[in-house]
């Protein structure tokens, strides 16, 4: 069996909060445990409400972050301690297309230095020369020769992101991690952008971890999705399985939250959750999920227990998912009923 292109192995990033004069200092655990591997040629979804750890996940890929524990493994060599031109090789090897295209994006550098910059910061001297290898990249991205001198202000917010995706494959990586690419762009802007995208890797056999809240997008994109909340991954597998068959709660609820076009569906399956999202430097013991978790008062006292004691693990994060399968196909009157007490 071949080793996976990437492999990330308990992976955690904790941020330490001084909160003042002789008070303890806190921590804010951003990631907290999160495993999962890409395969080459394949798109790994990350989703999850705000504050849920993705971008942070995104990140600690990219070593723009230094993890506090957990490994992350490229080929089978761990990255984490790189320094120097191995770590100078590792960033070439993976690239990032950041969620804001205009805060990522020097306004005072036109569009063909923005694309050169990282050929220029590895120090790669394209045969064919520096201009005609943009050249290339802006076609490939569907830009035109004539956008070569301007600034990113005479751009849209689509073509400004396409600046980005170029400048992105500049060095041909083997990985590009995309964080929200299409969530500031508008509706038939994002299409283009993801079908450029799909393009690109049909093309190249790229690997994409693609970072998202829309789950429709995710649903049209991935080969696999990873379900994140507080930090941790609740429930790990494939499109087809997680869409058509969750398992989880906490997916469960997200997927029923997803808006219908058709203005005379049946909302009533809907599953809300109730409270709010506990902070990060204070998660709840046991299950992360447990305060907000709708099955939780279905379940007996002693299963409820357990919720508390103990962290759940594997592909689902959940003590209990034969009852959470059983709980997705009542109706919300059946859900009240058998309520325990």
């Amino acid at each position: 069996m071949s080793t996976p292109l990437l492999q990330v192995e308990d992976l955690a990033k904790h941020f330490a909060v001084k909160k003042g004069f002789l008070r303890p200092t806190s921590h804010v655990k951003a990631v907290d445990g999160v495993s999962f591997s890409l395969e080459r040629g394949s798109t790994l979804g990350l989703v999850g409400e705000s504050g849920c750890g993705k971008s942070t996940t995104g990140r600690l890929l990219m070593r723009l972050l230094s993890p506090t524990s957990g490994r992350i493994l490229l080929d089978g060599t761990d990255v984490a301690g790189l320094k120097g031109r191995e770590l100078q090789e590792f960033r070439r090897r993976v690239q990032m297309v950041f969620q804001n295209p205009s805060s990522s994006l020097n306004p005072r550098q036109t569009v063909g230095s923005a694309i050169a910059a990282p050929l220029h910061a590895q120090g790669v001297s394209p045969k064919e020369g520096m201009k005609s290898r943009v050249a290339s990249l802006m076609d490939r991205v569907g830009l035109r020769p004539e956008h070569y001198n301007r600034f990113p202000h005479e751009f849209s917010g689509g073509q400004k992101q396409r600046v980005g995706i170029a400048r992105a494959l500049a060095l041909d990586p083997d990985i590009v991690i995309c964080d929200e690419p299409v969530s500031a762009l508008d509706v038939s802007v994002q299409a283009q952008v993801i079908n450029l995208l799909q393009d690109i890797q049909a093309d190249t056999g790229i690997s994409y971890v693609f970072i998202a809240h829309d789950l429709s997008v995710v649903k049209h994109f991935a080969d696999d999705v990873a379900v994140m909340y507080l930090g941790k991954i609740m429930e790990l597998g494939s499109r087809d399985d997680v869409f058509g068959r969750p398992v989880h709660p906490y997916t469960q609820s997200l997927l029923s939250s997803v808006p219908s076009p058709d203005p005379d569906a049946d909302r009533s399956g809907r599953i809300r959750l109730t409270g709010d999202l506990p902070h990060p430097s204070n998660p709840p013991s046991g299950c992360v999920f447990r305060t907000r978790c709708p099955l939780r008062p279905l379940l007996s006292e002693e299963k409820q227990q357990m919720c508390m004691q103990n962290a759940p693990s594997g592909a689902v994060a959940c003590h209990h998912p034969s009852d959470a399968a059983e709980f997705a196909a009542r109706t919300p009157q059946e859900r009240t009923l058998h309520a325990h007490p």
